[in-house]
């Protein structure tokens, strides 16, 4: 569905390239995740793919359409910036229309999509209501109606629960898997590691401009996080409480079952690799600004 070859992005004055020749490809139909720490070059990367800022150098490629710079090639993006594209003095419905009638939507089949948008993120009750009454949950949520107004095969979503309550978070997921369900893609970006897991087919991981991994979690997992920790208390071999042993394993069940051959077990929890154990990995440690 998108394809990024060899992009190269410097800005004016800067001691490194943003994005420094970054190759991937976002499969028809699938959530893909970019992950990265502060500046590691995400919302550059969106920027390219979907036609607001010229690479200096590599390609975009939409749909085998050619670059989202063509009218024809963006009418088929969505795009929800975390920087809300909204007008406060406009109300939700009055928003969904501006954006539909710039992607072409005219008459009968602009006002369903407009319906059919508010619904869709849950705001088809306060549609009426100035933008500016809005919570912030309530505006992340109409952000993303605007950008699905036209019903578009591709939609990209930077940062889309900055800010939100949990509430409006959790129907942003239902959103979004709900979109992969009826043959949308969706390029997703965050900070928040539980979310990519949650929701995301794949996930490539990126810092300093260099995309450093690209799997499923699960390959990202057995790849980069090592191997689970079991943590086991027995029974003292005097019989006077009890001893904790831990051990880092590949298969937690074999590693149970041969001690609690030669020992009484009395309680054990296993703790499993995550995603974030992987992004610390590739990426480190140090803060980023």
């Amino acid at each position: 569905m998108l394809v990024l070859r060899q992009l190269q992005k410097r800005y004016p004055g800067a001691a490194a390239p943003a994005v420094d020749g970054l190759s991937l490809e976002v499969r028809r139909g699938e959530v893909f995740g970019l992950l990265g720490p502060n500046g590691a070059g995400k919302t550059t990367t969106v920027a390219m793919a979907v036609g607001l800022l010229a690479p200096d150098e590599g390609q975009v490629e939409l749909s085998g359409l050619g670059a989202p710079t063509k009218p024809e090639v963006r009418a088929r993006l969505g795009v929800a910036p975390q920087a809300l594209s909204l007008y406060d003095g406009l109300t939700g419905r009055e928003n969904a229309r501006l954006f539909g009638g710039l992607y072409g939507l005219t008459g009968s089949k602009l006002e369903a999509g407009i319906s059919a948008a508010l619904d869709f993120v849950g705001l088809a009750e306060r549609g009426d209501q100035l933008v500016s009454t809005y919570s912030g949950g309530m505006k992340r949520r109409l952000n993303l109606a605007v950008a699905v107004v036209h019903e578009p095969d591709l939609v990209v979503l930077d940062e889309p629960t900055v800010g939100v309550d949990p509430q409006s978070r959790n129907l942003i997921f239902e959103n979004i898997l709900a979109l992969r369900a009826r043959g949308t893609t969706v390029v997703y970006t965050t900070h928040y590691m539980e979310e990519a897991e949650r929701l995301c087919d794949r996930v490539g991981i990126l810092d300093q401009g260099r995309l450093l991994a690209l799997d499923s979690v699960g390959g990202l997992l057995r790849a980069h996080a090592g191997p689970s920790v079991l943590t086991v208390e027995v029974e003292s071999r005097e019989g006077a409480g009890r001893e904790e042993r831990r051990v880092a394993t590949a298969d937690p069940l074999s590693e149970l079952n041969a001690l609690a051959a030669r020992e009484r077990v009395c309680s054990f929890r296993t703790e499993r690799p995550d995603l974030e154990q992987v992004f610390l990995h590739l990426t480190g440690r140090h803060l980023r600004d």
